[in-house]
């Protein structure tokens, strides 16, 4: 019987280290996205008075699901293939209140210089089969290490909480059955599906006319402290409002 040949003690080392090194480099990934979104969220909220996301969520894949995923999908297990193969070992999710939210985020998102888009599936404006709903952005951001640039690629998906809601349950569902799940609830999943993306349109409804009511609201108030400063200073109107002067005359 033939002797294996020992793995010699600095090959090991190195392997490790390029292991952690490789694992490092998502979780810095992550770090670097969330920070990021952050920025925006508190940008929106203090120039236009109002959040739009109101959950966000991070994971990291682990070594042995990566090792599964890798083997199931049939690539070669190596880094080089894994990195290119396996793009959502860095997960984050967004969690918005209205479906124009997640188109807002994700254009903010995609203008910084330093992102760039791989890929868009737009599960919101075709859903799976099953109802499912969601967007999905694989995007790839620039890792700067002591020796080595890494452009390492990150998952978001970006959904309402109508959606997140549902496919949470969706997946416990499943979980609990062991992927075989009767007709009946499928069928009866799909349909809630639906009425969640009827919420949706709806909530999203309320949210545009309360903004026409506060944009009229905000005109007149505009007007009255315009009248009110012209009482004060005595200031001509046709002055203040010339368009309304003319319109009058």
């Amino acid at each position: 019987m033939k002797e294996q040949t020992p793995i010699k003690f600095d090959n090991m080392k190195a392997l490790k280290t390029e292991l952690i090194r490789f694992m490092m480099s998502y979780k810095f990934a992550l770090e670097e996205m969330n920070t990021k979104i952050d920025i925006l969220k508190q940008e929106f909220q203090y120039i236009h008075d109002y959040n739009p996301i109101e959950h966000v969520k991070s994971r990291l894949k682990s070594p042995e699901s990566i090792l599964k995923k890798s083997q199931r999908k049939g690539h070669v297990f190596s880094l080089p293939s894994i990195r290119e193969n396996i793009r959502d070992i860095a997960g984050i999710r967004i969690t918005c209140s209205f479906i124009s939210d997640i188109y807002e985020i994700s254009n903010m998102l995609q203008q910084q210089k330093d992102i760039t888009l791989i890929d868009c599936k737009d599960y919101i404006k075709n859903p799976k089969p099953n109802g499912y709903q969601s967007l999905h952005l694989i995007l790839q951001i620039p890792i700067f290490m002591s020796d080595r640039e890494d452009h390492v690629y990150v998952e978001i998906q970006i959904r309402t909480i109508a959606m997140d809601f549902w496919a949470s349950l969706e997946h416990k569902i499943y979980y609990k059955y062991n992927s075989k799940v009767p007709q009946r609830i499928i069928d009866d999943l799909k349909e809630a599906a639906n009425s969640a993306a009827q919420l949706d349109a709806k909530m999203e409804s309320i949210q545009k006319e309360m903004l026409k009511i506060k944009e009229t609201s905000s005109d007149e108030e505009n007007i009255h402290e315009l009248m009110l400063n012209n009482e004060r200073y005595h200031l001509p109107i046709d002055f203040l409002i010339p368009d309304l002067y003319s319109e009058n005359k």
